[in-house]
């Protein structure tokens, strides 16, 4: 029977190895010689994975990000 943190690890392994992965092919696209783009497409795209990179660390530390204050 494997633990929790044994199952912890064996996913967190393979599910980080699998957005290395991913942003590895989207590095791919920076080789202008195949592809053509603007800086803004590329803002867009790094501000969504940063945001979503944000919230993913949040929960982590038990911070949410949807709570408002004055």
């Amino acid at each position: 029977m494997e633990t929790r943190k044994e199952k912890f690890i064996r996913l967190a392994t393979y599910r980080t190895n699998l957005v290395l992965e991913k942003l590895r092919i989207l590095g791919n696209l920076s080789n202008k010689t195949n592809y053509d783009y603007t800086d803004e497409e590329i803002n867009k795209i790094f501000a969504a994975i940063d945001s979503q990179l944000r919230i993913t660390k949040a929960r982590f530390s038990g911070k949410s990000k949807r709570q408002f204050s004055l």
